[in-house]
């Protein structure tokens, strides 16, 4: 097969497009045909030596794949031929990657997918949309009629949480730092978008909530616009703290918070997986749910055949693109 590999760390023109023999199915994996893999932040992390797991030299990045099922154990709840979606572990070697043609991962993260879910969405869908999920339902506990305030709006992770607060019932504001994000905002379901880089969106969710402020802040970026969304929170709001995007990594003023009367939340969706598995289960099936009804769907923006992966994670890393990115093997 062929696999992007990564021999040394730095920038995604690092990466190798190398042939690389797959040999036999292992006995306790699951070995998918990719036709779809979502490319991610923590992707481009990886590729750098930046992330805070640093796999084993070679390897192949890609977190999110979908695809057909060539090989499955003996008692895995997937069988030869299913359409199935991966969450992939971090440094899974040279067949443990999504930006290849096949990958091989262990069978409690592989997920059947319904019918009508296409490969591209299903490989879009997990790591944005469980992370929006868990954020606003068990660390925010949003409820119908709050208004949301969502930075990076347009990015990945942003477009799941309008979707997901739409799909709540809360009020959406959106920050993006170009017209075309911030248009793209408005048609996923923001009630405002806010151009952070001409616009103060402090001001603008001040006059959204008649003063107020918003109840719950989705904040991937950190550094300023953390700083400054502290300046727009309501009386027990919920901050959550979600990446660092910006580079920089803030410092919680904790009597500001005592003053104002808000929470600071963390969430490392991650961890979920190890320490509360059934609650992902259970959130994949909702999100299923959601999905079938039209209620959620990932907003893909560009589509590229495997020979173009390097340039894909570019356009990524960089901030050039807006909600998800995949990669074809099949283009």
């Amino acid at each position: 097969m062929k696999a992007w590999v990564v021999r040394q760390l730095g920038p995604p023109d690092s990466m190798v497009l190398e042939q690389v023999d797959e040999g036999a199915a292992p006995p306790d994996k699951v070995r998918i045909k990719i036709e779809s893999a979502a490319i991610n932040f923590p992707d481009a992390l990886l590729v750098a030596g930046l992330y805070q797991v640093k796999p084993e030299l070679p390897f192949v990045i890609g977190l999110e794949v979908a695809g057909t099922v060539l090989a499955a154990p003996a008692g895995a709840s997937v069988k030869l031929g299913d359409r199935v979606l991966a969450l992939l572990p971090v440094g899974g070697g040279l067949t443990g990657g999504g930006f290849g043609e096949i990958v091989d991962t262990a069978p409690a993260t592989v997920v059947p997918i319904p019918d009508q879910m296409s490969f591209e969405d299903a490989s879009a869908l997990m790591l944005t949309y469980q992370t929006g999920y868990f954020g606003l339902h068990r660390r925010a506990r949003l409820k119908a009629g709050e208004v949301l305030l969502v930075h990076a709006g347009a990015g990945g992770v942003g477009s799941a949480a309008i979707q997901l607060g739409k799909a709540a019932g809360a009020r959406i504001v959106a920050t993006a730092g170009s017209d075309a994000k911030v248009d793209l905002c408005r048609r996923l379901g923001a009630d405002l978008a806010v151009n952070y880089k001409e616009g103060d969106f402090v001001q603008a969710v001040k006059d959204f909530t008649a003063g107020a402020g918003a109840d719950v802040i989705y904040d991937p970026v950190g550094g300023d616009v953390y700083d400054r969304s502290t300046k727009c929170i309501a009386f027990e709001g919920r901050l959550v703290v979600v990446g660092f995007t910006s580079g920089r990594i803030p410092t919680a003023a904790v009597n500001h918070a005592l003053v104002k009367n808000y929470s600071i939340v963390g969430l490392h969706w991650g961890l979920y997986n190890l320490k509360a598995p059934q609650l992902v289960a259970d959130a994949t099936q909702e999100l299923f749910r959601l999905y079938r009804e039209g209620v959620i769907k990932p907003h893909i923006s560009d589509r590229r055949p495997l020979t173009e992966a390097r340039e894909a994670l570019a356009t990524v890393a960089e901030g050039r693109s807006t909600g998800k990115v995949v990669i074809l093997p099949g283009a």
